[in-house]
């Protein structure tokens, strides 16, 4: 007598929640038509990078064949003697957005949950919901975190609240005040991370990266990105500073040698080059208010910017949308950012780029505007 046959096995299936991730979409690299377009899409540094960075790269290209040190110890040491903090609480990751990304992995579970604002990077929601949890945005005013509103979202299944300040793609920024008072209002389960990567181009008096406040927090991880003012976005390379419990727990699902060796070499090099990062914010600090200047002329609403780009929303009555200044410009060889799918469709995000960059994207949207 034959064995009653088992019913038929169905395909692999990812986890709850997978599916329903919208993939991370960065800002247009090319266009139909232009052979080169000038790239304002991607926050990239535009004076590109360290010269001594790209001599450190240079000098490993015979150990390409070897594996990285996976502690990446030089490179910690490096960045702990430069931010004056210990070696044993730095993170390394393949960019800032792999640390959010170990740090989601190690502290949710299915039916947990994180806080941004409404208006927060894609990276933390994406980490979030690969680990079922659920993204609770809280409204901000006038395109800035509102710590209130922050705080009313917190319950008891909260693990994470996320904040980049300078925000990204608003601009905006947090005064140390507000992240201190957002911080004691958190419960002492509740992780706060606060994500740097522009925080080098914030000269604010009352500006405030978190690494002091951090130093005797257990429940505070600041992350920075090489990507950004030192120019090396291609190389991957972030770190974060986290109490010594928390970078021990990452470190046990880290993967192996996460950081490469040009990665490590470059970034040690790039932070040794002061003059380079002073220029690159000199650069930022000139044009900045020059091109928010400008594009308000236009009479777009410019948020005001702490950070190495400019976000302009576009009035919807005059029948001028930013989805179509986006596509003019691109067919004139100028790649903005839209940002849509940060719940602003009727905003561009402008990176600061160089003199003739901006000159060209303030007279190119005038034409689209019908500006002289």
């Amino acid at each position: 007598m034959n064995a009653p046959s088992s019913p038929p096995r169905a395909a692999p299936a990812p986890r709850p929640g997978i599916l329903d991730i919208v993939a991370y979409k960065p800002g247009r690299a090319s266009a139909e038509g232009v052979e080169k377009p000038v790239k304002l899409s991607a926050n990239e540094n535009i004076l590109g990078c360290s010269p001594l960075a790209k001599a450190a790269f240079a000098s490993v290209m015979d150990e390409l064949s070897l594996y990285p040190d996976g502690r990446g110890n030089q490179l910690r040491g490096a960045i702990a003697e430069r931010y004056r903090i210990e070696p044993g609480r730095i993170i390394l990751g393949c960019g800032t957005d792999e640390i959010f990304a170990m740090l989601a992995q190690t502290y949710l579970q299915a039916g947990d949950n994180i806080v941004q604002g409404e208006y927060g990077f894609g990276a933390y929601g994406i980490a979030a919901r690969a680990n079922e949890a659920e993204v609770r945005m809280a409204t901000e005013r006038n395109y800035r975190i509102d710590v209130d509103a922050m705080l009313a979202e917190v319950d008891e299944r909260t693990r994470l609240v996320f904040i980049a300040n300078p925000a990204n793609p608003t601009g905006t920024m947090l005064p140390a005040s507000e992240v201190e008072r957002l911080h004691a209002g958190l419960p002492p389960d509740v992780m706060l991370i606060l994500d740097g990567a522009y925080a080098e181009f914030c000269s604010d008096p009352n500006f405030t990266d978190g690494l002091e406040l951090a130093r005797g927090a257990s429940n505070i991880v600041v992350t920075h990105t090489f990507s950004k003012i030192h120019g090396l976005a291609a190389l991957r390379v972030g770190w974060g500073y986290a109490p010594f419990a928390v970078a021990e727990a990452v470190d046990r699902l880290r993967l192996p040698f996460n950081t490469s060796i040009p990665a490590q070499v470059a970034a040690i090099a790039a932070m040794e080059d002061e003059e380079f990062a002073a220029r690159s914010l000199a650069h930022i600090e000139q044009w900045r208010p020059w091109l928010t200047q400008q594009l308000g002329g236009l009479g777009l609403e410019v948020v005001p910017s702490a950070a190495n780009f400019v976000l302009a929303g576009f009035p919807t009555a005059r029948g001028r949308t930013a989805a179509e200044a986006e596509a003019f410009l691109a067919s004139r060889g100028l790649l903005v950012r839209g940002v849509g799918g940060y719940g602003l469709p009727n905003h561009l995000r402008f990176t600061i780029g160089l003199e003739e960059h901006n000159r060209a994207i303030v007279e190119v949207l005038g034409e689209f505007l019908g500006r002289s």
